[in-house]
């Protein structure tokens, strides 16, 4: 039987480079040995404010990047969050569940609340929301940046302690353990302007990051202005040299070359020429995918692919929903 793959992705703005490094690179890649499952989770956007307009264009455009990518709507099933209703009625299951100190030491929760004036439940609560994501469609594996870790950690504690008090001893388990996927290079792209911090759409300052949408001349001047250090030198050290070595992640995951063939071809280069070339790679692969992606937000081929994803996935996710209401007593 063919073992399932599920992730998804907030439409918060426009992904970054290393959204795309982290777990969207894998996504295509995966979907050709896995049964895949890619969704965009609206429902979690709405743990800070949103503007409804803004979020309803971000939720389609991020669906037409999945498909521009690479995503192939005859391998995996691409989907609306807020389109299946069994992830909120199972998110409620896990919260009930889950202990209030599982959920408090989560890393993000802590992270995001110190930066807002006022902190909305559903930042405390999103976690269990993700479990039900993944357990509803019985995934074994997840494709996702390493800083999710901590949610999957959650995600498998959750199935064990479902299983052991609802499944009985001779049966099959209700909930498939997920395992964590994550690429051997490249799993965390950092800030271009802050090398020691993690490269994300919400930081201030723009030039921190590069977008899947960014145009060639914003992506060239983004990636030349990249903080490196004062030696010329390039060569891989993420301590002593964090810029230089974030840019060769960069280089090694659009490019599919070894760090250390990069490294030998540019030994005697200066960091001029290695940006610059660093630039015209990423935008040899953005382009296409920019030009794919405007066709189908121009196009109703978009809304027919969510649509029939839609299908598919509340078809699996019910069977999944069913099975839980059942042992707990609902149905």
């Amino acid at each position: 039987m063919t073992k399932r793959i599920f992730s998804g992705v907030q439409p918060s703005g426009t992904p970054t480079i290393g959204n795309y490094v982290g777990a969207m690179k894998q996504f295509i890649e995966l979907q050709n040995d896995f049964e895949a499952y890619y969704c965009v989770v609206n429902q979690h956007a709405i743990t800070v404010a949103q503007d409804p307009e803004e979020l309803r264009r971000n939720t389609r455009s991020l669906a037409a990047l999945y498909i521009a990518l690479g995503i192939d709507q005859e391998k995996a099933t691409i989907f609306i969050q807020s389109q299946v209703p069994a992830h909120a009625q199972a998110a409620w299951i896990v919260q009930c569940n889950t202990a209030l100190g599982e959920l408090e030491r989560m890393t993000q929760f802590k992270d995001k609340s110190a930066k807002q004036a006022s902190v909305s439940a559903g930042l405390l609560t999103y976690p269990p929301l993700m479990v039900a994501d993944i357990i509803l469609y019985q995934t074994d594996l997840v494709p996702v940046g390493d800083d999710q870790k901590q949610h999957l950690e959650l995600t498998r504690n959750f199935v064990e302690r479902f299983n052991n008090r609802y499944t009985g001893k001779k049966e099959k388990p209700i909930l498939t353990m997920p395992e964590f996927y994550a690429p051997k290079e490249g799993g965390r792209i950092m800030s271009l302007q802050e090398p020691t911090k993690k490269m994300s759409k919400s930081d201030d300052n723009k030039k921190s990051f590069v977008s899947l949408l960014d145009d060639p001349k914003t992506i060239t001047k983004k990636i030349k202005s990249a903080m490196t250090d004062s030696s010329g030198e390039i060569s891989y050290d993420k301590e002593n040299k964090p810029g230089i070595s974030n840019l060769l992640t960069i280089y090694s995951s659009f490019a599919n070359r070894s760090i250390d063939d990069i490294v030998a071809e540019y030994q005697n280069a200066g960091y001029g020429k290695f940006k610059q070339d660093l630039a015209d790679v990423v935008i040899s692969v953005l382009e296409p995918m920019q030009e794919r992606h405007a066709k189908l937000m121009d196009s109703s081929e978009l809304d027919d692919i969510l649509a029939e994803g839609a299908k598919k996935a509340n078809k699996v996710a019910n069977e999944t929903l069913a099975s839980m209401e059942k042992a707990i007593g609902f149905r």
